[in-house]
């Protein structure tokens, strides 16, 4: 069992740094962030709406846990 990841953490990295996948290697979704950073954050798209999901607290991590607030 790993450790439950911060939400506030993977919401700051989401918003400065999720153009390049950051956030989704933070929360343990190591093969959708390399895709992220190699496509900038799906030109913006998928940036925007991975912030949105987190702000929302939708988004789990890669074991289907909720992140720590």
């Amino acid at each position: 069992m790993s450790k439950q990841r911060s939400w506030r953490v993977a919401l700051l990295l989401s918003f400065f740094l999720g153009f390049l996948g950051i956030d989704r290697f933070y929360i343990g979704r190591t093969r959708s962030g390399i895709v992220k950073l190699l496509t900038c954050g799906g030109l913006g798209i998928w940036w925007l709406s991975d912030f949105i999901l987190i702000a929302s607290d939708y988004r789990k991590d890669a074991e289907g846990q909720p992140l720590r607030h």
